[in-house]
């Protein structure tokens, strides 16, 4: 019960890699952010976002005042989407090369972060494409200084060193990880997660616990990962129907948000293997399909799929949601079955089939996971091996409930 000695209007700074400024009102700090931008000869930046949240949410009228108070001219590309592409990334390369921009201030979820991370990485690189960032012809060591503002409670990206981008001729979706690309300031404000829609208050959520899973039971798991694990899984147990039943109420969602930038430290240094690996063929087939969704569809049978190999540690992480684990390799499918029935809870009942797929496509997208630049790379931490055999079993275990 610590959560009751925190004041949640308290803005903390919490140190990763990435100076977070964290807590209700935390938006409030990006003009101390400016004043370090200016310091540091930046006069110009471009500002990444979706066509409405970032304004919707309230974060835009701080930032824009702040960035006119500190003399720092901006441009905004809006055009970012849900599972954004080489396009966004390249057409916004462009218009921040010809404005002058000297760094990248993302506002929104994962996707315009991890966009904004692959311009800052072209401001670096002009003479480079996102095509060639994410089809992994070169690697960079070097880009622009990046702000991360975020507006949802899953990504964990503001806190790490990742980005994914879609290339959609090829239908990849790859991730790429490199040290340049930590944000050098992210600032998590509960207040401005509140509009989240329903659905994506639960897709965000069971993204960050997909993190933990998969960065506690890779072959290069540590201590360290699975106590942020076993922290992050409790807290979405706790807070997410609690959002579910009142978007506003902000304690929920300040400890939504700290449960997913834990996710993304956690992530950081286990890793993720078979969930993300397999879910991101699905949503760069079907761009529609929200990566959380996706996630969601997956994760018991994959729970099923490890549970033999990791059955101590899933045991442990997974006590709030089922208290009777005992770490027995037996208990796979009452572990699985008991993470479903957690998903159908808060309302989160899709299988494949109710998205489209069918056990036609199983061999489509096994294939995509192997020939998708990065993802094969995932697979070989993974604790049950990266067989073939594997990666279809856990696609057609996700066709329909377990």
């Amino acid at each position: 019960m610590f959560e009751k000695d925190i004041n949640i209007n308290d803005i903390k700074e919490i140190r990763t890699r990435t100076t977070v400024y964290f807590g209700v009102g935390a938006i409030k700090k990006i003009d101390d952010i400016a004043k370090v931008l200016k310091d540091k000869g930046i006069d110009k930046v471009i500002v990444m976002s979706g066509r409405n949240a970032y304004k919707a949410t309230g974060a835009w009228d701080y930032v824009e005042k702040a960035l006119k108070d500190n003399g720092i001219g901006y441009i905004n590309y809006d055009q970012v989407t849900p599972n954004p592409t080489t396009h966004h990334v390249n057409d916004a390369a462009k218009m921040a090369r010809e404005f002058g921009a000297k760094a990248v201030i993302a506002i929104g979820g994962g996707s315009p972060t991890d966009a904004g991370k692959s311009v800052a990485i072209l401001l670096e690189y002009p003479d480079k494409t996102a095509n060639d960032i994410y089809e992994f012809t070169f690697t960079p060591d070097k880009a622009a200084p990046i702000v991360s503002i975020n507006l949802t409670h899953g990504t964990g990206t503001e806190t790490n060193r990742f980005a994914v981008v879609t290339v959609p001729e090829k239908d990849f979706k790859p991730a790429i990880a490199y040290d340049c690309i930590y944000p050098m300031f992210a600032i998590d404000d509960p207040q401005l997660m509140t509009k989240l829609s329903p659905k994506q208050t639960r897709y965000v959520s069971i993204d960050a616990v997909n993190h933990v899973i998969e960065a506690a039971t890779s072959t290069v798991m540590s201590p360290y990962s699975v106590t942020l694990a076993r922290e992050v899984i409790a807290l979405v147990h706790k807070y997410l129907p609690k959002a579910i039943e009142n978007p506003e109420d902000l304690e929920a969602r300040y400890y939504l948000a700290y449960a997913a930038m834990m996710g993304g430290v956690c992530f950081d240094n286990g890793l993720l293997h078979y969930t993300h690996a397999l879910e991101h063929p699905l949503s760069a087939v079907k761009h529609e399909l929200s990566h959380g969704l996706g996630l969601a569809i997956l994760l018991p049978a994959v729970i099923k799929t490890m549970y033999k190999d990791r059955a101590h540690v899933l045991a442990e992480i997974l006590k709030p949601i089922n208290p009777d684990l005992e770490g027995n390799p037996d208990e796979a499918y009452q572990a699985a079955k008991s993470v479903q029935d957690w998903l159908f809870s808060v309302d989160v009942t899709s299988k494949l089939e109710d998205e489209g797929f069918t056990e036609a496509d199983v061999e489509k997208l096994t294939n995509l996971v192997y020939t998708t630049p990065s993802l094969s790379g995932l697979l070989d931490i993974a604790p049950s091996g990266n067989g073939r055999e594997v990666v279809e079993t856990i696609y057609r275990e996700s066709i329909k409930p377990l």
